[in-house]
């Protein structure tokens, strides 16, 4: 199997109001990130009503962040980002993963660690946490043992239910009813490392999903997916998808990352309008080139 890959991505959001908008804000995270694995080579967003004010900027994280403003009065808003990537295989630190997990641990000092070890949001550490993180994170195992038995475990012990849970939904009740999707397994991930005192991010993107061998490649059926990546010993960030019980190769896109769902939504948004009722679809293409 070819190490990189190349591919064409639609990311389509379209709303639909029950009454007239007379203005909309909105802002999020459609544009891949630069990366030593990863090139952007080409990307737009297109909004339909054409938006008054326009503009992209980088976040503290380094993620490209896509503001606009529609002014003129709309029923329906249409936002599209167009992408062309090119994405290799990220290269394993094996001399970092076979380092004890413990070395990866952060003081005060490391203010990139700190930043991923705290609870945020969207990421709870309780007792429950840590002692499910506790089977895999034992004393002196090689890190990188440690997270794949740790993504391995999530893998085999929850369900994946679509509609089972919200963007919201605590780990605590995610632990507690086993099912859920990738950023609620993308969550679980991340605060069991950070309730051993080890940093973890979550990441947005995308994954090409192949097709059966003899079928045609069918469009609208990839989406958006999230994932986890965790410091190794020596400052190496290795990134894993519990969904999948894989790490994270040339078949996946990294959009943003940030200490949760939360710092990188695909969009986000205010509008001002009477309407009583909304509709929101979402389509995600990931061609092959």
């Amino acid at each position: 199997m070819s190490t990189h890959r190349r591919y064409r991505i639609e990311h389509r959001t379209a709303y639909h109001y029950s009454d007239t908008v007379s203005a909309s804000y909105g802002r999020g995270y459609l544009r891949p990130r630069e990366l030593p694995w990863q090139d952007c080579e080409q990307y737009s967003l297109v909004i339909e009503p054409t938006p008054s004010d326009a503009a992209d900027s980088t976040d503290v994280y380094g993620n490209v962040d896509s503001y606009f403003h529609v002014t003129s009065s709309h029923t329906d808003l249409v936002v599209t980002g167009v992408s062309v990537v090119q994405v290799r295989r990220p290269e394993l630190d094996l001399a970092a993963a076979a380092r004890p997990w413990e070395e990866a641990q952060v003081g005060a000092v490391d203010a990139e660690g700190v930043e991923f070890l705290l609870a945020s949001p969207y990421i709870q550490i309780t007792d429950e946490v840590r002692e499910y993180a506790a089977v895999s994170f034992t004393p002196g195992r090689p890190a990188g043992e440690s997270l794949l038995d740790l993504v391995h475990r999530i893998h085999a012990d929850f369900r994946y239910r679509s509609g089972a849970t919200t963007v919201g939904t605590p780990i605590p009740r995610i632990l507690a009813e086993r099912e859920g999707v990738c950023q609620d397994f993308a969550h679980l991930v991340v605060a069991c490392a950070r309730a051993h005192r080890v940093p973890a991010r979550y990441v947005s993107g995308y994954l090409a999903t192949d097709p059966p061998p003899g079928r045609e490649r069918m469009v609208g059926v990839d989406a958006s997916h999230a994932w986890a990546a965790v410091r190794l010993p020596g400052g190496h960030w290795l990134a894993v998808d519990p969904t999948n019980d894989q790490l994270v190769d040339e078949r996946y896109t990294t959009v943003a990352w940030g200490r949760d769902y939360g710092d990188v939504p695909p969009l986000r948004g205010v509008i001002f309008t009477d309407a009583e009722t909304s509709t929101m679809k979402v389509a995600v293409d990931v061609a092959p080139l």
